[in-house]
C-alpha cells in the first residue's frame, strides 16, 4: 500500500510538470534598436546580459540612428533605443515614445581612415583636400555625418585650413552611406581613398585593411550616445535592467574594449595608440601666424 501511494505521488508530480498552465520559467525577449557603430559592443553586452539574466533574450536591430528613429515613429515594436546622437533621440521623444529621460551611456570620437595601401598617398588631414581624392562619408541625417560637418566647420575657422579647404573636401565626396559601418567597409575594401568614421568602427575584422589618421581634439567632435526605454516596451522592468547593465562597470568595460569612451571616465577622450595610427597636427594655427613646415 505504501509503495502504491509513493508511486501515485510521483505520477502526480510529473503530471503537474506537463499540465498546460503549470508554473514554468518564462522566457523574456528584449528588442533593442541601436546605432550601427554599437554593433560589436552591444552584441557582447547582450551576451553578458543574457548570462546574468537566465530566460532573457536580447534581439538587436542595428542601423543608422535616423533610420531607426523613423521606424520607431512609424510604430516598430521596440523596447529600447540607443542612438549615436541626441538629435535622433529627440525625434523619438518629440513623439512621446520615451519613458522618462534618456541616459548618456558612452561617447565616441571621429577618425579619418585610409586603405592600408594608401593609393592617394594621404599623410595628414591637409591631404584630404587634394584634387582627385575619393572621400566617402555618411548620409546627411546620419549622426556621424553631423559630427563630420561640425568638424569641417571648425577646420574652416582654423587658419591652418580655412574655407577653401572645406570646399575642396566637400567636392571630394564621392559617396554618402546609410550608416557609418558602410563607410568603413568601403575604405577597407579599397573602394575609396578615405572615410570619416568613429574610432570604434576600426574593428578587428578591418584593422589590417585600414590606417588611422587621428583628428586632434580642437577639431574633433565628441559623439554622445543616449539610451532610453520605449513606452511600448513589453517588460519595462527588464528593459531598465538592460539599461542599467549597459551603464554598469561590466557594460562600460565592454564599451571601452571596443574603443568607446566610458561615461565613468575621468578624461573625455580615449588614448589612441594603434600601430597603424598616423599622428596629425595637435594644436590650432592662429590667424596671421605663418605655418612652419
Amino acid at each position: 500500500m505504501i509503495r502504491s501511494l509513493f508511486l501515485f505521488a510521483i505520477l502526480l508530480t510529473l503530471a503537474a510538470a506537463v499540465i498546460p498552465g503549470a508554473p514554468a520559467r518564462q522566457e523574456q525577449t528584449l528588442t533593442v534598436f541601436a546605432a550601427s557603430s554599437l554593433t560589436d559592443a552591444f552584441e557582447e553586452i547582450g551576451t553578458a546580459f543574457e548570462a546574468a539574466n537566465p530566460g532573457a533574450e536580447v534581439l538587436f536591430s542595428f542601423a543608422g540612428s535616423a533610420t531607426l528613429a523613423t521606424q520607431l515613429v512609424e510604430g516598430a515594436p521596440v523596447d529600447i533605443f540607443a542612438s549615436a546622437n541626441n538629435t535622433q533621440m529627440q525625434v523619438v521623444m518629440d513623439e512621446g515614445l520615451v519613458i522618462g529621460t534618456p541616459d548618456i551611456f558612452a561617447q565616441n570620437r571621429l577618425v579619418l581612415i585610409i586603405p592600408s595601401d594608401n593609393p592617394a598617398e594621404i599623410q595628414n588631414l591637409h591631404d584630404l583636400a587634394n584634387e582627385g581624392v575619393q572621400l566617402v562619408v555618411a548620409a546627411p541625417a546620419v549622426p556621424v555625418r553631423e559630427y563630420t560637418n561640425l568638424m569641417l566647420e571648425r577646420m574652416a575657422a582654423d587658419c591652418a585650413y580655412g574655407d577653401i579647404y572645406r570646399e575642396h573636401v566637400v567636392d571630394n565626396i564621392v559617396s554618402e552611406e546609410d550608416n557609418v559601418r558602410q563607410v568603413t567597409a568601403k575604405v577597407a575594401l579599397g573602394e575609396a581613398d578615405a572615410g570619416i568614421v568613429y574610432l570604434s568602427d576600426v574593428t578587428p575584422d578591418v584593422v589590417d585593411d585600414v590606417r588611422i589618421i587621428d583628428i586632434p581634439d580642437h577639431l574633433n567632435t565628441i559623439a554622445t550616445y543616449p539610451i532610453a526605454i520605449i513606452n511600448s516596451a513589453a517588460d519595462p522592468a527588464l528593459a531598465q535592467s538592460f539599461v542599467d547593465f549597459v551603464q554598469s562597470d561590466e557594460g562600460q568595460a565592454i564599451l571601452v574594449e571596443w574603443h568607446f569612451v566610458s561615461v565613468q571616465a575621468t578624461e573625455p577622450t580615449p588614448e589612441v595608440t594603434p600601430e597603424n595610427l598616423l599622428t596629425p597636427e595637435s594644436s590650432p594655427t592662429p590667424c596671421g601666424v605663418p605655418e612652419t613646415n
